[in-house]
C-alpha cells in the first residue's frame, strides 16, 4: 500500500504508480507516469506503458504487419525486428520510422513496450520491408532532445497514434511535450549496412 507521511493512502501516488493510462485534467500539462531515468531499478514511479488493445494487436497490426511483409508500406510503415532479450527469439512489429532533418527516428508512442526493452539490449535491429532488409544501430535519446522529434512525429501520425499523446498535438508548447518525454521512448536510426 502507499501511503503519505501521515500514513493517509495516497491516491496520486497510487494512481501514477499503478496506472497504465495517461493521467490529466482538461487545461493541464499530461501527466505520464514514468521513470526518471529508463532502466533504473526501484524508481519510484513506473515507466508508462498502453498496452495494444485486441483491435490493434488481432487486426490492425497483422493488417499492417501483412502489407508491409509483401511490400507496400503503408505511409512509411516497416517492420521492426529484433531479438527477444530474455528468449533470443526474433520478435517483429509494425513501426513507424520517423525522417526528420536528414535523420530517421522510432518513436515508441505506447511508452516502455516490448520492442523498446529488446532494442535497448540488443541495441540493433532490421528494419523490413517486403523482401528488403536493413539492418540497423540505434542510439536512445536524451529527453532533452525529444521535443521536434515527438512532434513531428505528431504531425505524420497523430491520425494513428494520436491517442496515446494524451492531448498533445504537434502544436503543443514545447514545455507541455518536454514535460511527457520520459515517457515516449525515441531512438536514432544508424543505418548498419
Amino acid at each position: 500500500m502507499i501511503s503519505n507521511e501521515s500514513g493517509a493512502l495516497d491516491l496520486e501516488r497510487l494512481r501514477m504508480t499503478n496506472s497504465a493510462t495517461p493521467n490529466s485534467t482538461p487545461n493541464s500539462t499530461p501527466q505520464f507516469p514514468v521513470t526518471a531515468n529508463p532502466g533504473t531499478p526501484d524508481s519510484a514511479v513506473t515507466a508508462r506503458y498502453l498496452e495494444p488493445d485486441a483491435m490493434t494487436r488481432r487486426v490492425a497490426n497483422p493488417l499492417v504487419s501483412g502489407l508491409v511483409k509483401i511490400g507496400v508500406g503503408v505511409r512509411g510503415a516497416r517492420i521492426l525486428e529484433v531479438r527477444g532479450r530474455t528468449s533470443g527469439k526474433i520478435r517483429s512489429v509494425p513501426v513507424n520510422p520517423l525522417p526528420l532533418n536528414g535523420e530517421r527516428y522510432l518513436v515508441a508512442p505506447r511508452g516502455e513496450t516490448q520492442w523498446v526493452r529488446n532494442i535497448r539490449a540488443a541495441n540493433s535491429a532490421d528494419l523490413r520491408k517486403g523482401s528488403k532488409r536493413e539492418s540497423i544501430g540505434v542510439t536512445e535519446m536524451d529527453d532533452a532532445d525529444k521535443a521536434p522529434i515527438i512532434r513531428a512525429y505528431l504531425e505524420l501520425w497523430a491520425m494513428e497514434v494520436g491517442k496515446f499523446f494524451d492531448g498533445l498535438t504537434k502544436d503543443s508548447p514545447d514545455t507541455e511535450i518536454e514535460a511527457v518525454a520520459p515517457g515516449f521512448p525515441v531512438f536514432c536510426i544508424h543505418s548498419r549496412t
